[in-house]
Parts: C-alpha cells; structure tokens; sequence
C-alpha cells in the first residue's frame, strides 16, 4: 500500500497522500450507502455523531436512523439538558415560522 500512495503522491494529483486516502474513502462512502450507514451508527455510538448528524451524515430520515440503531443494538441516550432541547424546539418552530409564546 505504502508503494500506491507514494506513487499517487508522484503523480501530482493530490497534495499528499492523506489527501488522496480522504477522497478514495469519500468515494467509497458515495459508493457503498451501507458502509455510509454502518459507519455513522459506529460514530453515534461513540458519542461523535449527534443522532440528528449521524442521520443526514448516512442519509436517513432521524425514524429510520433509530430503528436502525435499535436494530444495530444500540442504546440511544439524548445527552441534551432540558433546556438545550426546548431552546432547540424553539429554533425549529421559529424556522417554521411559527411563534412558541
């Protein structure tokens, strides 16, 4: 492997060969939506991901983004004190341009 990216890095395609790895694995993700998927429940579980970023990260609705974490066998816990997520709901509904009085 070591021999590919140093070759990839010659042929000045790329400014290093970490460049070229983010876009062969941003290629392979637009590729393989299961891998997408699989690796945003792996980033969710580890606290990385939001479950709203875990799901417009693998492309899924936040339902479908749910059940399959329940199917995954993975615990959801909403880290959000109550008044992140009523400042939350507030910026939505403002969005929606409804009034939250």
């Amino acid at each position: 492997m070591e021999e590919e990216l140093a070759a990839v890095a010659e042929t000045g395609l790329y400014g290093s060969p970490e460049d070229f790895l983010a876009d062969a694995v941003q290629t392979l993700l637009a590729a393989r939506p299961d891998v997408r998927v699989a690796v945003a429940y792996r980033l969710y579980q580890r606290g990385t991901f939001s479950l709203g970023r875990a799901a417009v990260w693998a492309g899924l609705s936040i339902d479908e983004m749910k059940e399959g974490l329940h199917r995954q066998g993975i615990s959801r816990e909403a880290p959000e004190s109550l008044e992140e997520i009523e400042a939350a709901a507030r910026r939505v509904a403002e969005a929606a341009g409804r009034s939250t009085s």
